[in-house]
């Protein structure tokens, strides 16, 4: 998609790169009494922006194309009046909108790695179907795609790409297929099937599928306060498992915390933050743990009021 999304690039870059013209695009969209206010810059850092970037220019079609006319510059961007590309443009926007949908469900707080691949597995299977529909020109996932009055859409070539898309999130989620079948035992552990699971929990399983006092907790609590709760002589290897796949969970959000907090706290303002203060800081305002204040403070002399 390189050939829709450099052009874009190179737009908003025009257009905000000076502040003149990126004043007078403003004020053209409000004499067009456009919804809105401007184009959002695009940062290769983050690449969900360009789902929100490729959107925008969508939207504002109309507006770029007068402004480039304009300013004299129009003939640089003979893509926008082609409408082969604009066809482009409108699948990149509603393929690069479900990619961001998917993103934003992976970036959730607290999220276990078999929680993340069912839903990465759940998209898969949604690009399967979107590639069969295009196929046969049904655009009922590609809204944008949808309004472009075009009678022969190049189908093939966007079916080419979901497919290529579906065959790159197989090669890197390759490692978690290896482990779809213990991701289902430690999901499902009561409806799992017992006679296809490792040999070394087959036992346990079946104990713990016919235990409905266990049955009930599994499902009044979270999935890694059940396990922490199994007698452990008992279910020995059914923990063994869970143990070893509840510490694969996601990053994203613990890392994005930990980056908001420290540009909260590197300000100009303070007097004094030495890497010791700012590794405490993070190590606090990252922290699930609730210290047990009153037990500390017991353990220091009350100190004595000043009268």
């Amino acid at each position: 998609m390189r050939h829709v999304v450099d052009p874009v690039v190179k737009l908003v870059n025009f257009i905000r790169a000076r502040g003149l013209n990126h004043r007078q695009f403003t004020k053209l969209l409000e004499d067009c009494d456009s919804n809105h206010s401007g184009v959002p810059y695009h940062t290769a850092v983050r690449w969900l922006s360009v789902g929100k970037v490729l959107r925008r220019v969508w939207d504002l079609k109309t507006e770029n194309l007068l402004f480039l006319e304009i300013k004299g510059k129009d003939k640089e961007f003979p893509q926008l009046k082609q409408s082969e590309w604009l066809s482009d443009l409108a699948f990149a926007v509603d393929l690069f909108e479900h990619m961001n949908e998917l993103n934003t469900k992976l970036q959730g707080k607290g999220t276990f790695a078999h929680e993340m691949y069912s839903i990465v597995k759940a998209f898969r299977v949604k690009l399967k179907l979107f590639s069969r529909q295009l196929s046969q020109n049904i655009t009922t996932h590609f809204a944008t795609l949808a309004t472009m009055a075009q009678p022969m859409m190049p189908t093939d070539k966007y079916t080419n790409i979901i497919s290529a898309l579906d065959n790159e999130f197989g090669c890197r989620f390759a490692d978690f297929q290896k482990l779809a079948d213990e991701f289902d035992i430690l999901s499902s552990p009561f409806t799992a099937d017992f006679e296809k699971a490792p040999d070394v929990v087959q036992l346990e399983l079946i104990d713990l599928q016919c235990d409905s006092t266990l049955k009930e907790k599994f499902q009044s609590e979270s999935i890694d306060k059940f396990y922490a709760s199994l007698n452990a002589s008992k279910f020995v290897n059914l923990r063994k498992m869970a143990m070893k796949l509840l510490v694969l969970f996601g990053s994203t959000y613990i890392c994005e915390q930990t980056f908001s907090i420290m540009n909260i706290n590197k300000t100009k303002l303070r007097s004094n933050l030495t890497d010791v203060h700012l590794q405490s800081l993070l190590r606090i305002s990252t922290s699930n743990m609730l210290p047990e204040f009153k037990q500390l403070t017991d353990k220091f002399e009350r100190p004595q009021m000043s009268h």
